[in-house]
């Protein structure tokens, strides 16, 4: 199950990467004004409200598999990766009441 959510989840980051550089921007109008043409294969408007709700789409499925392999994960790991490690902490050294000694003086 882990595997198929992990292909679908980079799958999705393909796309949306697809989408987001399909999409035109704000100043791809200018070519227009100059005299060029507004023709394209997706209607005057272009491709962009298509391409908008595709995005939007492949946001969703990539939230919603970013969620489930983080909870499949923690479910099959634990509550803490650092409660569970067999390292201990570094004993502390005892601490000495006594002054600390002198510091010779250095001679010029």
């Amino acid at each position: 199950m882990t595997y198929f959510i992990t292909f679908i989840h980079v799958l999705t980051c393909l796309l949306i990467v697809a989408a987001v550089l399909l999409q035109s921007g704000k100043g791809a109008e200018t070519g227009v004004m100059i005299g060029g043409s507004s023709q394209s294969m997706f209607g005057a408007q272009g491709a962009t409200p298509f391409l908008s709700k595709l995005t939007v789409v492949l946001a969703t499925v990539f939230m919603v598999t970013s969620l489930s392999l983080a909870l499949i994960k923690q479910n099959a790991v634990g509550p803490s990766l650092l409660l569970n490690s067999p390292v201990k902490a570094l004993p502390t050294p005892p601490v000495s009441s006594a002054p600390a000694p002198p510091v010779p003086a250095k001679k010029p």
